[in-house]
């Protein structure tokens, strides 16, 4: 009895998302003889416990006897025991594992990885969070991976590995018995243009020092503010701030997806960088992240792109607090009783306010704010937060005769001069800091200021007069020193010169409230 009890017992390869990363999942199963029964064990959720109903449903439609009708009491295990099972990705890997130790089918299971969540018929749904899956079989030198067809496209931005797009169970048991072959995903990346209907500087007329400044904050990554009346066109010059920041690069792409695929936002690549616009109303846990599943928050998921904070003030003020630390560090981690997760979050964070609650602040009408109302709203802009804006522009009104005239060749010319000269910096800095961590001037620490940042003698004199007249703190010191640079950049200077300190200095003086 106990030979034969040896004979049903078999075991596959599965994964387990943890935040951004995954862990092995070693699936078994031992049959054996008696009334029916079948148990998971290994901490599984509600929804790996369902699995069994998924999975014997699935077999009868694959062609063979489901478990309940064999009279066999069945344990399968999933271990590590202590990591905790969620979700639906565990069918596939159950499924083959009960067959594989029936002895319905024969295959070596070494070197393989299954994932996918199966239908009743036995299809195989689209998943979600399933790039951490093939980057973690790939580090772990799984050669093949199985995953459900439909997450194809994201699947080709992993190369190195060989990965199985799958349609069914019984696809996956017939390419397993040689009888039919999967062909494996094509690795292809090409960046998607932007969309036809998304708003570009071409769409915008006048402003040209405030997309002067929008420029060499999408050069260099730098934070900026945009402030002024009502109506002046805030909101659409940060929403045009994309059109002129280049695609991601495949790396930057299969990063950017992967945090967005987690959240069950999107599945399919994201090839343009982020924007992300959270309403004053949303909460600490949807703008940083966290919840009782942890999950990265709308800072993170403008990584490699844009985070628009649209009517500043309004935002609580624990949202507006918290986002010091990933401004800095350009990275949150999160700390909950059910985990810990660090999500990274570089973004290029555009925040517009008006000048008072009521808005009238700067307009010929008459404010109507008390004294009361406009302390609180001065709080909000107070303090460190303040010190992290690299860029403070105003926004004035366009002129009426600007308004109604034509878009002509000179303007559209500019507007693509503007975008030529960011990705010209952008891949200065590329080449400056590749093999290092840092991507864009303001990822530079302290340490690397003094490693990677030229500046001449006369402009260094420029810039410690400024400090002192303005009494910039170190860190807007840094701050200062690390815009103008990338205005260097975008003027193809390799030290930076006193001009370029004179435009960096210039951006560095909030409006008085």
């Amino acid at each position: 009895m106990q030979t034969d009890r040896k004979k049903l017992h078999a075991y596959t390869y599965s994964a387990q998302r943890v935040s951004l990363t995954a862990r092995t999942v070693r699936v078994e199963a031992d049959i054996t003889p008696g009334v029916y029964a079948f148990s998971i064990i290994g901490l599984p959720d509600k929804a790996v416990d369902e699995a069994r109903g998924r999975v014997s449903a699935a077999i009868k439609h694959a062609g063979f006897i489901p478990p309940e009708r064999n009279n066999q009491k069945v344990i399968v295990s999933l271990s590590p025991g202590e990591l905790r099972k969620t979700g639906t990705l565990f069918d596939v890997p159950i499924a083959l594992t009960y067959l594989l130790a029936n002895k319905n089918i024969h295959f070596n299971p070494e070197g393989k990885l299954f994932v996918g969540e199966l239908t009743l018929d036995g299809n195989l749904e689209k998943a979600v969070g399933m790039l951490p899956l093939l980057q973690h079989a790939k580090q772990e030198g799984f050669p093949e991976i199985y995953i459900p067809a439909t997450n194809a496209e994201e699947a080709a931005l992993i190369d190195g590995i060989t990965i199985f797009p799958c349609m069914s169970l019984g696809d996956i048991i017939t390419h397993l018995s040689g009888e039919k072959c999967i062909e494996p995903v094509t690795h292809i990346y090409t960046p998607p243009p932007l969309p036809e209907n998304s708003i570009n500087f071409t769409s915008i007329k006048g402003q040209e020092s405030v997309k002067r400044a929008l420029a060499v904050a999408g050069a260099g990554g730098h934070n900026i503010a945009l402030y002024g009346p009502p109506g002046t066109g805030k909101t659409l010059l940060a929403r045009s701030l994309v059109s002129i920041l280049p695609p991601l690069t495949k790396d930057e792409c299969v990063e950017v997806t992967a945090l967005h695929s987690i959240t069950r936002n999107v599945t399919d690549p994201i090839g343009t960088p982020p924007f992300r616009n959270p309403h004053h109303t949303s909460s600490h846990t949807s703008v940083i992240g966290g919840g009782t599943v942890i999950r990265p928050g709308e800072i993170s998921l403008a990584h490699r792109g844009v985070l628009f904070m649209d009517e500043f003030p309004e935002f609580d003020r624990r949202v507006i607090e918290s986002l010091r630390e990933p401004l800095e560090e350009h990275s949150i981690t999160i700390t909950r009783s059910s985990g810990i997760a660090t999500f990274p979050a570089s973004c290029i964070l555009v925040i517009a306010f008006n000048l008072c609650p009521c808005g009238n602040t700067g307009t010929d009408k008459v404010c109507t704010c008390s004294p009361a109302t406009k302390q609180s709203y001065r709080k909000k802009l107070t303090g460190p937060i303040v010190d992290r804006i690299d860029v403070w522009v105003s926004v004035e009104a366009t002129g009426f005769e600007e308004l109604g005239s034509a878009q002509n060749t000179d303007d559209l010319a500019r507007c693509d001069t503007v975008k030529q000269a960011v990705w010209e910096a952008r891949e200065a800095q590329r080449q400056r800091y590749d093999g290092t961590p840092i991507n864009l001037n303001n990822e530079i620490d302290a340490d690397g200021i003094e490693q990677y940042i030229s500046i001449s003698s006369e402009a260094a004199s420029v810039l410690q007069q400024a400090a002192v007249k303005m009494s910039l703190s170190p860190r807007g010191y840094h701050r200062t020193m690390k815009c103008a640079r990338t205005i260097a950049d975008m003027e193809n200077s390799e030290s930076i010169l006193p001009d370029h300190i004179f435009e960096a200095v210039s951006y560095r003086v909030p409006p008085s409230l």
